[in-house]
């Protein structure tokens, strides 16, 4: 059975950091692109950070230069480390995973954790 379990999202002042964790199980992650999304209240779930082939990464606009993605092999988990969090940051962050096998894309997803910016 995979799971894509998220951790480290809470409340946190503007100005500050977290590090979300997404850790997997049943799946081992270095063959999977990994992606973080985001979803606030009221607004379509959009890309926050990509990692394709283990090396190459991508973010929106909004969060670059403030976000990074990464992965730690052993530990078959990747990580978003959020610093100089803004209040429109605020959303739920997802965890996905996807691959394509036999010409079809295969998507795994987390639970969802909550990240709150506010002072």
């Amino acid at each position: 059975q995979v799971q894509l379990v998220e951790s480290g999202g809470g409340l946190v002042q503007p100005g500050g950091s977290l590090r979300l964790s997404c850790a997997a199980s049943g799946i081992i992650l270095t063959i999977y692109d990994m992606g973080w999304y985001r979803q606030a209240p009221g607004k379509q779930r959009e890309l926050v950070a990509t990692l394709i082939s283990g090396s190459s990464t991508n973010y929106l606009d909004s969060v670059k230069g403030r976000f990074t993605i990464s992965r730690d092999n052993a530990k078959n988990t990747v990580y978003l480390q959020m610093n100089s969090l803004k209040p429109e940051d605020t959303a739920v962050y997802y965890c996905n995973a996807r691959r394509l096998r036999a010409g079809v894309w295969r998507d795994y997803w987390g639970q969802g954790t909550q990240v709150t910016v506010s002072s």
